[in-house]
């Protein structure tokens, strides 16, 4: 139940950044990038309240080459320096910015960091990455000192979410009342990325290639392990290898019993709506897809988003509802969107939380209206084990979503490159969440499903908080990024 609290003014005291190397246990390939490795940012920051009090709060976000820009000229070094450059810009704007609600201070500073990132050339996404990790942090600190859950918080509107010339579409919506209806789900569906490397069957593995670490590899083995029946499937944008690796996969999905789910990720691999259209009109004429088909709920961003908003997706959007993903990168985006004719947007903390929150406000109201069915998917960022998957987790159940795509623990084993303690302490926090497999505290996943009771503690879905004391401070930003 929702307390009412008054949303405290927040002051920016200090703000740390931190990055943690990790590797991925098998590669993982979408769109034009196969991630091997990579680096896990982890900011803190320091905040006094109204009435005195000062505390921290965390956040933690890949720092995600090839996907917040996929200029092919940048290399992943390049990509990771865009990323910390705004986290730079961001620590430096809520560090000058007067007291505020927790909102406002996102909401007021918002201009600021697109024209900042704009002058940089940094594309709206990079530009409010830094903005995501820091709001997340900042809320997860009011928690923390009010002593309520992220749920709670957001329920009794504790972030003072309210109209603000940023949303100016929503100049008339009542925020509190729209946040304290929100009933958090307490167990979630985990879709499976299939990516484009990723073997199906056993013999799709070259000798020699298994990692045998004790975790599934092959689509089969997944499925036998954790259960599931929500899947999200990758296209390359090369039509017969996308319908020959489809049905491969088919061979193994229309062996489930329950209901099956699918969606499916273009990743912008498609230059024009045209060749989409006629991807799904193969799909649909080849018979080893027929369940597959059936099954898909949405198709999610396939076209590059240098012309996704260029014309209407209604040719497309009469197959299956389209989602915009990397197209999202500004406050109203959707709302462009919506007005091509997709259906849908997706869920990413890395994107912000208020972002997400605006976008349901959104669709309740146009759906209210009767303008269509509008809706919010959870997708995955490749969200590590720890306070990073489970702010993700605490969002969307937040928003009441049906599933989720869930990738980090199929790609990374478990809290890889963290200290052991900090792995135990979030074990012992989070029972219904990991569970210990073949040693290590993991991801649980149980019938398809994420089981999220323990997120409703103090703090942003987090009762643990990072080790910091052995993590490298993030390195400064080289600018221009240097390969």
């Amino acid at each position: 139940m929702a307390i009412a609290i008054p949303a405290p003014r927040v002051q920016i005291l200090g703000v740390e950044a931190f990055e943690q190397p990790f590797r991925l246990r098998m590669p993982f390939r979408f769109g034009v990038i196969t991630l091997t490795e990579s680096i896990e940012a982890i900011v803190r920051v320091n905040v006094r309240l109204d009435d005195g009090r000062e505390g921290f709060g965390y956040a933690a976000e890949m720092l995600a080459a090839k996907w917040f820009d996929k200029n092919p000229l940048l290399s992943d070094a390049q990509n990771q320096h865009q990323l910390r450059k705004s986290i730079e810009i961001a620590t430096e704007a809520y560090l000058a910015a007067p007291p505020s609600t927790a909102f406002d201070l996102f909401a007021d500073n918002h201009r600021h960091q697109v024209r900042a990132g704009r002058e940089l050339e940094l594309p709206p996404l990079v530009a409010s990455y830094g903005n995501a990790l820091l709001d997340r942090a900042v809320m997860d600190a009011v928690c923390r000192l009010v002593g309520a859950s992220f749920w709670t918080a957001m329920r009794s509107n504790l972030a003072g979410m309210a109209p603000h010339p940023v949303i100016a579409d929503l100049g008339a919506f009542d925020f509190t009342t729209f946040l304290a209806g929100l009933e958090p789900v307490r167990s979630i569906e985990a879709r499976h990325t299939v990516g484009l490397l990723d073997p199906i069957v056993a013999a799709d593995q070259a000798p020699g290639s298994r990692v045998d670490d004790g975790l599934p590899e092959t689509l089969e083995e997944v499925i036998a392990a954790y259960g599931q029946r929500w899947f999200k499937l990758k296209v390359s944008g090369d039509r017969q290898a996308d319908i020959e690796r489809l049905v491969k996969i088919a061979g193994v999905l229309d062996r489930i019993d329950e209901p099956l789910h699918v969606t499916l990720d273009g990743n912008e691999q498609y230059e024009e709506l045209d060749a989409v259209v006629e991807l799904w009109q193969a799909m649909e004429a080849e018979p080893g897809l027929h369940k597959i088909c059936a099954a898909t709920l949405f198709i999610e961003q396939p076209i590059k988003r240098q012309v996704a908003l260029a014309r209407s997706v209604a040719p497309l959007a009469r197959h299956r509802p389209v989602i915009i993903d990397e197209s999202d990168g500004d406050l109203d985006s959707f709302v462009r969107a919506r007005s091509l004719g997709y259906a849908g947007v997706s869920s990413k903390d890395c994107k912000g939380f208020y972002k997400s929150i605006i976008n349901l406000a959104r669709c309740r109201i146009w759906n209210a209206a009767g303008d269509g069915a509008f809706f919010l998917s959870g997708e995955d960022l490749t969200t590590l084990a720890g306070i990073s998957v489970q702010q993700d987790l605490a969002l969307v159940a937040l928003l009441g979503l049906v599933d989720v795509e869930r990738n980090g623990h199929h790609f990374i084993d478990g809290f890889s490159g963290r200290p052991e303690a900090e792995a135990q302490a979030y074990l012992e926090a989070h029972p219904d969440l990991y569970h210990t497999d073949g040693g290590k505290p993991r991801l649980r996943i149980r019938a398809g499903r994420l089981a999220l009771d323990s997120l409703d503690c103090k703090g942003f879905g987090s009762a643990v908080v990072p080790e910091l004391s052995t993590t490298a401070p993030m390195e400064k930003a080289q600018w221009p990024p240097a390969g």
